[in-house]
């Protein structure tokens, strides 16, 4: 397993029960998770870190709400509650996810005028974490996913790192969806169109 890593996708607080951006069922793949974790050589974690003033907080634009559209620069963008701020206890891991083993934690969402589901890239879908060249370097090519959310983060991740060359499986049974206005039937769709295995 050498050349293998288990990707592990935003289990962190303000996406489980509790959080401001819950996912329902969020904390119940942190056990499997965490038995993932142990059996996988390579653990890179994704964290979202987001300033307090991110714009893609429907708090940051007067009349609108949470989970409404709007047309950003780079695209359609899904407006959130506020979430996973940069040092807050929402944007912490779940305290149950055994995460020390981890070679790497990549955050995201922290360019304020730019959202970030995917593990690889901004939503512009041009400007690189620096994951994919990581990965290259140390001989990773074979990637698992896991995670929160299904139809977005990892969703986003999984399409990426396809396109990026790598070979990717998504454990579905380790990952929580939002489904917002079938979305989570969308991306699974679309994973499984690009050759995402889905297990």
């Amino acid at each position: 397993m050498a050349d293998e890593a288990l990707i592990v996708i935003d289990v962190q607080n303000d996406f489980c029960p509790g959080g401001s951006l819950a996912v329902a069922g969020g904390d119940q793949i942190v056990p499997l998770i965490n038995e993932m974790i142990g059996r996988f050589e390579h653990v890179i974690l994704t964290q979202d870190w987001h300033p307090a003033d991110h714009s893609s907080f429907a708090s940051r634009h007067p009349g609108k709400q949470p989970f409404e559209t709007i047309a950003m620069p780079y695209g359609e963008q899904t407006l959130w509650p506020d979430h996973c701020i940069q040092g807050s206890g929402g944007a912490a891991f779940h305290p149950a996810l055994k995460w020390a083993k981890a070679e790497l934690v990549l955050r995201k969402g922290y360019h304020r005028k730019i959202d970030s589901y995917s593990a690889f890239f901004e939503n512009d879908r041009t400007t690189p974490t620096g994951l994919a060249g990581y990965l290259r370097e140390r001989g990773i090519g074979r990637l698992t996913l896991a995670g929160l959310a299904t139809d977005f983060c990892v969703a986003y991740s999984a399409l990426d790192a396809v396109a990026q060359g790598f070979n990717v499986t998504v454990r579905l049974d380790a990952c929580r969806g939002i489904d917002l206005a079938g979305s989570l039937d969308r991306m699974i769709g679309q994973m499984k169109a690009a050759g995402v295995t889905l297990a």
